[in-house]
């Protein structure tokens, strides 16, 4: 088993540590309804991505009660 041969002391192990750490969100204004998005992601508000519409709401879909 491997077993260090002197202790690694806080400093330098926090220093080998001091780019691991997580970046934060880039969130960007959506330009349809202007609510917050990931970048080069659909807007999960509105649906629509890069001014086309790719994914249609649930709200505006005329759904058939008989259908079901």
């Amino acid at each position: 088993m491997a077993v260090p041969q002197n202790k690694i002391s806080k400093s330098r192990r926090n220093n080998r540590r001091a780019h691991d750490s997580l970046t934060g969100a880039n969130p960007n204004e959506c330009p349809n309804c202007g609510e917050l998005k990931r970048p080069h992601h659909v807007c999960p508000s509105c649906g629509h991505y890069a001014d086309r519409e790719v994914i249609a709401q649930a709200n505006e879909i005329d759904l058939d009660e008989d259908a079901a």
